[in-house]
């Protein structure tokens, strides 16, 4: 086993605790079934938010999710001008046999913009 990690965004349409819970929680899960991950690879998980996001820390999706014995951390992204609003990011820590190619980084909806580099 390696340890490796995954990235992942995903934009709300609007800053409320439901909605950053619905679509963080639907990230995390694709980052998971993409990957073929179970909670119990990941390692940690840090979380960005863009500063227009307010409602709700990212994290308690994951909590919602059942990942419960895996160290969670939230930070604000930078406030650069121009950036993409309402964006929650995922850096994810996990023990896999998965090479470093085979990783797949999620990039929901518009956010696939932000990195074309590494997203699937």
């Amino acid at each position: 086993m390696a340890v490796r990690a995954v990235r992942g965004a995903v934009q709300l349409e609007r800053d409320e605790a439901g909605h950053m819970d619905e679509r963080v929680s639907a990230l995390l899960t694709a980052v998971l079934e993409r990957n073929r991950f179970v909670a119990d690879d990941l390692i940690s998980v840090w979380f960005t938010a863009t500063p227009d996001l307010h409602s709700d820390f990212p994290a308690a999706a994951a909590r919602g999710l059942g990942i419960v014995d895996v160290p969670l951390i939230c930070a604000q992204e930078l406030d650069i001008t121009g950036a993409m609003p309402r964006v929650v990011r995922v850096l994810a820590h996990v023990e896999t046999s998965l090479s470093k190619a085979e990783i797949s980084h999620v990039y929901l909806g518009a956010t696939g913009a932000l990195r074309k580099d590494i997203a699937q």
